[in-house]
């Protein structure tokens, strides 16, 4: 009998034992004080945050989540109920233990089980160690008059900074090839060096600004590993892609389009972060407001979606970015403009090559748009301020009421040449990618586009700055 209970005590343990084997990610948490409740388990995606799962604590304030399937390589965060929260470092160790005090988490937080969440929350302390003592100083430095203490306050800034850099590159050295590493490595900012610029040289800090420039785009990825898809699920990957393009690059499509090719490059050898990048790209640029960043997303379609090399999207959102692209590439900027011919509200027939003119404002409107109502009135002034000085404007109406077109030309004196298209016979919402009203294209004598989407207030500051640039 005795024998008999034996083996099944013993069976009853091996299956426990195969269980919990089963399990991928078996994390267990002693939450004290925090009874008979819940935590939710979140995670970062780019600069949003997004919640795993729901944990239930029983009434020791225990828990467990359990997975016969992988997290996500990542940096999650455990929530309460208030929105207080801690952060746990997921990466290929997923079994472990998490234990600390509700009313005191930051003191109490301990991990059992896991040497890189224990790393990482020495690193935590360490860091609020060191914010703690460098706003002390800088607060001291800021009250000091005497050149002397001011000299020495700062030298203390500088030591306190180098200390902490090197402790984060220990830290991420000795744990090599972890999602730690990876974060920490990503921590490191570029070291501009000084330049030894000739004392002769003229405009030297101009080219000591360009020289800055250059080397701090060249080397700004140089600690961030983006082939980690780990850093998807932080702030990190986000954060610096967004940093890059949006305040290193200088914002112009010849800026911008080698630096896509190089990023999207280190990121190639993982698909994930491969898929990441190119996305973040894509609609970044896509949704910019920045004048000829266009150019930038037909780019992206044309050597990634169009190319194959994008096998994550539909058969139906290629579909409808072939469309897109094909109106948007027309209308870029350094393109010559699509001739159009039309009647005119001189009932005579008006084609744009006829227009000789240093430059030609394209200007599609409607008499009824909100937004239309203030801008006409003001490219009106404008070009009354500025006929006769090498503007012209051709303004094409985008509505089919004819009687309502004439009207408010005559009420508001509109001088210009106002074409008529309402079937679109000239396809102008193709080529001039008309989706809203009102729109600007700014044209040269050749009738190449320079400029489009410029507010009125900006055109005379617009072609003032190209003909100093171009004479």
């Amino acid at each position: 009998m005795l024998r008999k209970i034996i083996s099944i005590l013993l069976l009853v343990l091996a299956t426990e034992a195969l269980a919990q084997e089963s399990y991928k990610c078996n994390i267990s948490f002693e939450l004290r004080g925090h009874n008979d409740s819940f935590v939710s388990l979140a995670y970062h995606m780019g600069d949003r945050q997004y919640i795993r799962d729901t944990i239930s604590t029983d009434r020791s304030g225990h828990a467990s989540y359990k997975s016969t399937e992988a997290l996500e390589r990542g940096l999650y965060m455990v929530v309460f109920p208030d929105n207080s929260l801690f952060e746990i470092i997921i990466s290929d160790d997923q079994q472990f233990n998490i234990s600390c005090d509700r009313k005191d988490i930051i003191n109490t937080l301990n991990f059992s089980g896991s040497e890189e969440n224990s790393a990482f929350l020495e690193y935590r302390k360490n860091w609020l160690d060191f914010q703690e003592k460098a706003s002390n100083t800088r607060q001291k430095l800021e009250k000091l008059s005497n050149r002397d203490s001011i000299s020495i306050y700062r030298e203390k800034l500088t030591t306190m900074e180098k200390d902490i850099l090197a402790y984060i590159k220990s830290t991420a050295g000795k744990y090599e090839g972890s999602l730690l590493s990876s974060m920490l490595y990503s921590m490191l900012p570029v070291q501009v060096p000084e330049f030894d610029i000739p004392p002769n040289v003229s405009n030297r800090d101009s080219l000591r600004w360009l020289m800055g420039y250059h080397y701090n785009k060249e080397h700004f990825f140089d600690n961030v590993r983006l082939n980690d898809p780990g850093l998807i699920r932080t702030p990190i990957m986000y954060n610096k892609l967004n940093t890059f393009f949006s305040n290193v690059l200088i914002q112009a499509p010849d800026s911008i389009i080698p630096e896509i090719r190089k990023v999207a490059g280190m990121a190639k050898s993982n698909k994930e972060t491969y898929r990441y990048v190119i996305a973040f790209l894509f609609n970044h640029f896509r949704e910019s407001q920045i004048m000829g960043h266009d150019a930038i997303v037909v780019m992206l379609a044309d050597e990634y979606y169009f190319r194959g090399n994008v096998d994550w999207v539909s058969k139906e959102f290629l579909d409808n970015l072939k469309k897109d692209v094909a109106s948007i590439r027309p209308g870029l900027i350094g393109n010559k403009a699509t001739d159009l011919t039309m009647q005119t509200y001189s009932g005579v027939w008006k084609s744009l090559y006829e227009i000789k003119s240093e430059f030609t404002i394209l200007y599609f409107w409607e008499p009824n748009c909100g937004h239309c109502k203030t801008v006409t009135p003001e490219l009106r002034d404008f070009y009354k301020k500025n006929k006769g000085k090498g503007i012209e404007v051709f303004a094409i109406c985008t509505q089919s009421n004819k009687e309502e077109w004439e009207e408010y030309i005559a009420e508001n004196e509109l001088e210009w040449i106002n074409g008529w298209d309402p079937m679109r016979s000239s396809a102008y919402d193709f080529y001039y990618n008309v989706r809203a009203t009102p729109l600007i294209y700014v044209l040269n004598a050749d009738k190449e586009i320079i400029a489009k989407k410029l507010p009125v207030d900006r055109l005379e500051e617009f072609i003032d700055s190209y003909r100093k640039i171009n004479n």
